[in-house]
């Protein structure tokens, strides 16, 4: 997905959020001042493989969710689920990160070779700062919410789970599985609960673009369907 697929999406969560756009520009700025071009073609080998968009819900834990990540092609860890899976002996691919959690993983991850997503928003100007110098720039994958700039850019998502399965699909995967996702965590505090909401939109609105139906949203679509539409006009 490009940015102009995406934007009408963005102003939407932008809307619903309260966040400022110009915050999202200010910290991407920065973010490109500290980055250097990432060719995805580093990553042509996800074009027509399984990729599993792992999340860090506790169910990762379960023996089922963990053989997804072990049978897929590919695995992208959001966040702290690059910590568990690795601790489970399974090979993380790529993380996905906006340095809010665990940065000292994706900092190491780069320095063994491996590809890290590193978001810049509004609200982690300081974590890019501190934390990008750290990250060897040839395995680290700028990306911003807003407009790309220069070396970062935007594939598409808004949370790090969403963004990694919006990733593995502009960069040609065939399938996409889901382990360690909920959507109902109830050990989530409003405003989490309120962005793993959006992450079901646009894991919806990325279904509907490949025309595969995620698992994952077996149990909630007309719900988000609903939603969609009261947003989005759609």
């Amino acid at each position: 997905m490009n940015f102009t697929e995406f934007e009408p999406l963005y102003e939407t969560i932008l809307t619903d959020f309260g966040f400022d756009r110009a915050a999202d520009e200010r910290v991407r700025d920065v973010a490109a001042d500290l980055s250097t071009p990432f060719p995805l073609s580093r990553l042509s080998h996800w074009e027509g493989a399984t990729v599993a968009v792992a999340g860090a819900a506790p169910c990762l834990d379960d023996d089922a969710d963990r053989s997804l990540a072990r049978e897929a092609d590919v695995v992208v860890a959001a966040s702290t689920a690059a910590d568990d899976l690795l601790s489970a002996g399974i090979d993380v691919d790529c993380m996905v990160t906006d340095l809010d959690k665990n940065p000292e993983t994706a900092a190491k991850l780069t320095r063994e070779g491996v590809p890290v997503a590193a978001h810049a928003h509004g609200d982690n100007l300081d974590a890019v700062r501190e934390w990008l110098p750290r990250f060897d720039a040839a395995w680290t994958l700028t990306t911003t919410q807003a407009a790309p700039v220069g070396p970062v850019r935007n594939t598409g998502g808004f949370t790090d789970g969403d963004r990694a399965a919006f990733l593995a699909d502009h960069v040609g995967a065939a399938r996409l599985t889901f382990p360690g996702w909920e959507f109902d965590d109830p050990d989530v505090g409003p405003m989490k609960a309120r962005k793993l909401a959006w992450a079901a939109r646009l894991l919806r609105v990325l279904e509907r673009r490949r025309d595969e139906a995620f698992t994952v949203l077996d149990d909630r679509r007309e719900r988000v369907d609903s939603e969609l539409e009261d947003l989005l006009g759609d």
